[in-house]
């Protein structure tokens, strides 16, 4: 299982989400951080925003906006925006990716 987040600089929330995956994950599983550099690579990469998490190249949350440098807002399980996902559907997120595989 490959764990990568992918982020633009432009946006200060990835090392909160990095954060939340290596508490998740602990030690069991590396997570590759890659940086969005500009538009272009957004686009042949599928960056639908900052921070974008995908485990064996598939976003754990996918949603249809447009490829760019961009912020992501992520909902949390009370309703209110987040530039982060909720700690417990990531959690849920990686289990049922882990217990696929």
């Amino acid at each position: 299982m490959e764990v990568a987040l992918l982020y633009w600089d432009g946006c200060p929330s990835h090392p909160a989400a990095l954060a939340q995956l290596r508490a998740i994950l602990g030690e069991e599983f590396p997570v590759t951080v890659r940086e969005i550099v500009d538009e272009e690579q957004a686009i042949a990469e599928g960056f639908p925003g900052s921070p974008t998490i995908r485990v064996d190249g598939e976003d754990l949350f996918p949603i249809d906006d447009p490829p760019g440098l961009s912020c992501r807002i992520y909902r949390l399980a009370d309703g209110r925006f987040s530039p982060t996902p909720d700690p417990g559907e990531l959690r849920e997120a990686l289990a049922r990716v882990r217990s696929a595989g």
